[in-house]
């Protein structure tokens, strides 16, 4: 029983990584544009088309690159639209999100439909680190997955040192938290918050085509179910923070992929799938006070547009 567990816990820890994954990319990008002072509801849009440009082009081309790069742009180009309307125009942030996910959804069943069933022949492959992967227990759970799940992991510090290490860092965080002390120190406010906003949508385009063209090699409808939502969720979890984005995002991808690791225990799988969604949904309802946001250290100016001509 003993050995049972232990290959069950192993089976359910690698199995979170790669779930893991797309929540993960979703979550940094997030970070980044919410620290500029803007939320983008936007992201469940952005990750499904991400996953059906990326499936499309790598499907037509045969090279799995060419379709990253195809759902990073089409991410970042669905972000710049949000980013227009909510900085230049400065239409509400939410109303703004929630329409481009209602766009995204839309426009990836129409284009998928003709992708249905069919084949993904190039895919990524596991890449084998010599001496690492052959590890006994840690190279099976650590060092045995495609390169964007590194990548991925590689983010993490680099994003964290960029965010609170440099001036780039300082000056991203201090246009959230003040942006008219920001623009009275010559910062170009519109000019910051567009750049993290597109960085965001590009972020969450790569993490959509992780799950078409990595994790499950195929294009299904409407399968990135819910990441963009958790995604939200996730970055209030992490505080803002990449390094705690990590965690989260693995926590939250081991949890959805639980429903398969526990149907033999005749536990609902139905049930098991709500975890992630009653998750999220405790999480924005905790921080969703004024009082909570400045508890948890939430930028000071999310979600509130900002005019030259108002200082």
């Amino acid at each position: 029983m003993g050995v049972n567990i232990f290959e069950f816990i192993l089976l359910a820890l690698r199995a979170a990584i790669p779930a893991g994954t797309p929540l993960l990319y979703g979550t940094l990008g997030e970070v980044y544009a919410e620290r500029s002072g803007v939320l983008n509801l936007g992201v469940e849009g952005m990750m499904i088309m991400g996953a059906v440009s990326g499936f499309a082009v790598a499907h037509t081309t045969g090279n799995v690159w060419f379709g990253i790069l195809t759902a990073a742009l089409v991410g970042g180009l669905l972000a710049l639209i949000h980013a227009f309307a909510c900085i230049t125009l400065r239409v509400n942030q939410v109303v703004s999100g929630l329409a481009l996910t209602m766009l995204g959804l839309g426009i990836s069943g129409m284009m998928g439909k003709r992708y249905v069933g069919q084949p993904l022949a190039a895919r990524l492959q596991p890449i084998h680190i010599p001496g690492l992967s052959d590890l006994p227990v840690i190279g099976e759970l650590l060092f045995r997955f495609d390169i964007l799940v590194y990548i991925g992991i590689l983010l993490v510090p680099l994003l964290w040192f960029l965010l609170y290490k440099t001036r780039l860092g300082i000056t991203l965080r201090s246009v959230g938290e003040n942006p008219a002390a920001a623009d009275a120190l010559g910062v170009n406010v519109a000019f910051v918050r567009y750049a993290a906003v597109v960085f965001g949508g590009m972020m969450a385009g790569v993490g959509g085509a992780y799950l078409s063209v990595s994790y499950a090699p195929a294009w299904i409808e409407g399968m990135t179910a819910g990441a963009g939502w958790i995604v939200i969720a996730l970055t209030i979890f992490a505080i803002w923070d990449p390094r705690r984005a990590l965690l989260g995002a693995y926590l939250f991808g081991g949890v959805r992929v639980l429903q398969y690791r526990l149907q033999p225990l005749g536990i609902s799988p139905n049930l098991l799938n709500m975890l992630p969604f009653l998750l999220t949904i405790l999480v924005l309802w905790i921080s969703s006070g004024e009082a909570a946001r400045r508890h948890i250290g939430a930028p000071a100016a999310l979600m509130t547009p900002y005019s030259r001509e108002e200082r």
